[in-house]
């Protein structure tokens, strides 16, 4: 396989799964940030941990989606990460699940 040839093939895979995150995104409340990856989950407990005096990371999620395209099955019921950089940890927005300021709950 050439360059070109790699180098396409990975665009497109790139390009794939930027569209399946696109559909799932809003399956999901967090996304989570490694050094290594990027992961989508509904559950997300992080840890500091010290171990001889050196700080360290344990992330551990549940019924979560892996940024891989690599990986054959995104989809995973748990993931555990041990990481000595930082993890960044969002809150995802749900907009549709928003009760209408308008609606028929008074203020």
């Amino acid at each position: 396989m050439s360059a070109e040839d790699l180098e396409k093939y990975e665009t497109e895979m790139e390009l794939s799964l930027y569209r399946e995150y696109r559909d799932i995104v809003g399956q999901f409340s967090y996304v989570v940030e490694t050094e290594r990856r990027f992961y989508l989950a509904n559950a997300v407990d992080v840890q500091v941990r010290d171990a001889d005096g050196e700080v360290y990371f344990d992330v551990r999620m549940s019924d979560a989606w892996v940024w891989d395209m690599y990986r054959p099955a995104r989809f995973v019921k748990n993931v555990r990460v041990i990481t000595f950089k930082d993890v960044n940890v969002e809150e995802l927005d749900k907009p549709d699940l928003r009760l209408p300021d308008d609606g028929p709950f008074p203020g």
